[in-house]
C-alpha cells in the first residue's frame, strides 16, 4: 500500500515546481511513503527526506521510473551518494526523451486530430483529445515506476527497450500527414468549385497542395513539427481570408 502511495504522489511531481530546485519538493513528497517504510525512526526519516530536496528536474511523465528506482534503493539501504548519482544521471536524458515524445510529438498529433474532428462538427472532439493523449503517458508513468522499483539500478533497460525517440519520430510524421489532410479539407470548405467547374476548382486548390508539399519538405529538413503546424495554420488562415476577398 505504501508503494502504491508513492506512485500516486509521483503523479503530482510537477505541481510544486520552483525556480530554485525545480521538482525537488514534488520528488521528496512522492518519496515519503517509501521512506517511512525503510526508515527506522523519525530522525532517519528526516535525514533521508532532506537528501531528496536537492535539485531535481526531468519530464514529469518520465519521473516515475526514477522514483521507483530510488524507492527500491532506499529500501535496500544503498549508499546515498549512489542514489544521488542515479538521479543526476537519469533526469536529463529522460527529460529530453519525454519532451520529444509527449510534448513535441504526441500532444500536437492528438490536438490536430481533435481539431480535425471539431471542424467536422463532432461535439466530442475534446473527449477524443483526452482519450488519445492520456492512456499512453499514464501507462509510461505506471510501467516506468513499476519497472524502476522491480529492477532498481537496471530500470534504465525498460526505457531503452521502449525506443521512445523512434516512437516520437513516427508521431511527428503522422502529424505532418494529418496537416496535409487539413489542407485538403480546408480546400473543400473555403475553395469550392462552385459554378465554374471542376478544373477551375482544382486550379484554385493548387496553392494548398503546394503548401502541404512545403510542409512535408520542411519536416524532412529537420524543421520542428510544431513550427510546421503553426506555419500551416497561418497558411490556411491567410488562404481563407483570400477566399473571402
Amino acid at each position: 500500500m505504501k508503494l502504491f502511495g508513492t506512485f500516486l504522489r509521483s503523479l503530482s511531481i510537477h505541481s510544486s515546481w520552483n525556480f530554485w530546485r525545480m521538482q525537488n519538493v514534488g520528488f521528496a513528497f512522492a518519496m515519503i511513503p517509501a521512506i517511512r517504510k525503510s526508515a527506522g525512526n523519525r530522525e532517519e526519516t528526516a535525514s533521508m527526506l532532506a537528501r531528496h530536496l536537492q535539485l531535481f528536474n526531468t519530464h514529469p511523465y518520465m519521473s516515475g521510473a526514477i522514483i521507483g528506482s530510488v524507492a527500491r534503493l532506499e529500501e535496500e539501504k544503498a549508499d546515498p551518494a549512489e542514489i544521488a548519482n542515479l538521479k543526476r544521471t537519469l533526469m536529463a536524458p529522460y527529460a529530453a526523451m519525454g519532451d520529444s515524445l509527449f510534448w513535441g510529438s504526441l500532444k500536437p498529433f492528438c490536438a490536430a486530430l481533435a481539431v480535425f474532428l471539431a471542424l467536422q462538427g463532432f461535439l466530442l472532439a475534446p473527449a477524443v483529445l483526452l482519450l488519445a493523449y492520456t492512456p499512453l503517458h499514464f501507462w509510461v508513468r505506471y510501467k516506468g515506476f513499476y519497472e524502476g522499483y522491480r529492477n532498481g539500478r537496471g530500470a534504465i533497460d525498460f526505457i531503452r527497450k521502449m525506443n521512445l525517440p523512434e516512437t516520437a519520430r513516427k508521431f511527428r510524421w503522422v502529424s505532418v500527414v494529418l496537416l496535409g489532410v487539413f489542407a485538403a479539407f480546408a480546400a473543400g470548405i473555403f475553395l469550392p468549385a462552385g459554378e465554374h467547374g471542376i478544373l477551375y476548382g482544382m486550379l484554385r486548390r493548387l496553392p494548398l497542395l503546394g503548401g502541404a508539399l512545403l510542409c512535408f519538405a520542411l519536416a524532412r529538413r529537420g524543421i520542428p513539427v510544431l513550427a510546421v503546424l503553426y506555419g500551416g495554420f497561418v497558411l490556411l488562415f491567410l488562404t481563407a481570408l483570400m477566399a473571402k476577398w
